[in-house]
């Protein structure tokens, strides 16, 4: 049986025997230089598909290895060995070779955290990670508070308190810059920690890194006061509705963002017959039926609300 010749590669142009072969990429042809003889060979262009046109373009369009992420304290650019118990071929490990990847494992764990400063920001970002699964935060919301914390460590304003603390304060600032409605009870609550202390420590951090923070704003905790309690969509845009009417009369300055948000959901639902009871409502929204009460009184007198008995 005779095996297929295997075409050989061109090196010299058929028509002159010249040497000077020129590669064109964009048109897929091999040309002489001397001659102008195009060459017929399928050439497969290895360039990337993106263009750059300055160093930072090239930096940012590339595409090597896994993306660059702030939630790992090398920021993801260090390699892990993994446990293997077998070679590539298939054939078990020795117990000497075992040995030697278990040392190689241990010794590769120290040295990707260096020092003192390492080891914090390691044990740090593993708690943002769990505080941010067990609150279902979006990935947005781990990167903004990696970063916050990374700022506060460079400034050294860790040092000498607790590690959770500044955590979950962090995590709180960066639901408030990204917009996301989280309270300091859920996330005192999710911690296993004090509101006090987390609250102390986020005010030094807004202090002391100088950021501004926007003000919680009720729209937010309406639209997840809708979703918790499983009212329909139109009861949910009555409840904005009327919580942006409140903002232009001001009837929301100097009131909790969770109380007169509470507080226009209640409205919205009886509006469109879907009641909920104020004490569901005060539940889930963690506020007292009081305060749901006052903020109702209030909105059906300023805002002229017809609400059927």
């Amino acid at each position: 049986m005779q095996t297929p010749s295997v075409r050989p590669r061109i090196r010299v142009c058929p028509e002159c025997g010249g040497s000077k072969l020129m590669r064109d990429y964009d048109a897929a042809e091999i040309v002489c230089v001397n001659c102008g003889c195009v060459i017929a060979e399928k050439l497969v262009d290895s360039r990337p598909e993106w263009r750059a046109f300055d160093d930072e373009q090239k930096a940012k369009r590339t595409r090597v290895g896994a993306p660059l992420t702030f939630t790992i304290h090398d920021k993801g650019l260090s390699t892990v060995i993994d446990w293997r118990d077998k070679r590539t071929g298939g054939k078990s490990l020795t117990p000497a070779e075992r040995l030697d990847l278990y040392k190689l494992r241990k010794w590769q764990r120290r040295v990707r955290v260096s020092d003192a400063t390492e080891r914090n920001l390691a044990v740090a970002l593993s708690e943002l990670s769990k505080l941010s699964s067990g609150l279902n935060l979006p990935k947005n919301i781990l990167e903004t508070a990696s970063v916050i914390y990374r700022r506060a460590i460079k400034k050294k304003l860790i040092r000498g308190r607790s590690i959770h603390n500044v955590t979950a304060a962090a995590i709180y600032m960066s639901c408030r810059q990204c917009g996301v409605a989280r309270t300091l009870d859920e996330i005192a609550a999710s911690s296993s920690l004090n509101k006090k202390d987390i609250g102390r420590s986020y005010r030094f951090m807004v202090r002391e890194l100088e950021s501004f923070v926007p003000p919680s704003t009720s729209m937010h905790y309406a639209a997840r006061f809708s979703n918790k309690l499983g009212i329909s969509g139109k009861a949910e845009a009555i409840a904005l509705k009327i919580l942006e009417i409140a903002k232009s009369m001001k009837l929301t300055s100097g009131r909790g963002p969770t109380g007169i948000a509470a507080a226009a959901t209640y409205v919205a639902t009886v509006l469109t017959n879907e009641r909920r009871t104020q004490r569901e409502i005060a539940e889930i929204a963690n506020v007292t039926e009081v305060t749901i009460r006052n903020r109702y009184k209030e909105l059906l007198e300023r805002l002229f609300v017809e609400v059927p008995l």
